[in-house]
């Protein structure tokens, strides 16, 4: 009994330092490679609305909704057009991401380049308001943010809301 014991605990062992020369292996494999994959990356919200060149496109809700009382700012709904006419915040248009190429002309068409505008997607994960800000910037747009969380936040606000499509744009 104690033999086989001795075997199990040998073949434990054994299987732990195969672990970790594997993973020292794998780390110094990752650090030499050109394109090295980042093992401890900033997740959070600011991190992702980072673009890759420095510049933040992230902004407050406080400045958001500072601008949206001086109507210093566009908003565009980057979500789709029936979450769009079920509620946005007022004012906004509705530029789906998905349907970006489709509605691009029709939506943009009276907005200058320089115009300050805030796009907003639903929830912490929603990337969305992101891609259609970077979709802009490559379009010539240059003052372009976005609202994180922006209709959640909206509502949690209290903040008033449309329903619908927005007159003129459809």
């Amino acid at each position: 009994m104690a033999g086989r014991h001795r075997i199990g605990s040998e073949a434990l062992w054994q299987s732990g330092v195969i672990l970790v020369i594997s993973v020292v292996l794998g780390l110094v494999v990752n650090h030499v490679r050109a394109n090295r994959l980042e093992i401890f990356g900033d997740c959070s919200q600011l991190a992702r609305s980072i673009m890759d060149y420095g510049d933040n496109l992230a902004i407050s809700f406080d400045e958001a909704q500072r601008l949206f009382l001086s109507r210093k700012a566009i908003f565009l709904d980057a979500r789709s057009r029936e979450l769009f006419q079920w509620g946005h915040i007022p004012g906004a248009l509705n530029l789906p991401l998905q349907a970006f190429d489709e509605y691009f002309e029709r939506v943009m068409a009276e907005i200058p380049e320089d115009a300050m505008i805030i796009t907003y997607c639903n929830g912490k994960g929603c990337g969305l308001s992101k891609e259609l800000a970077l979709s802009l910037i490559d379009k010539g747009y240059r003052n372009v943010h976005v609202l994180t969380d922006g209709w959640s936040l909206w509502e949690a606000h209290d903040f008033p809301i449309e329903t619908g499509d927005r007159p003129g744009r459809e």
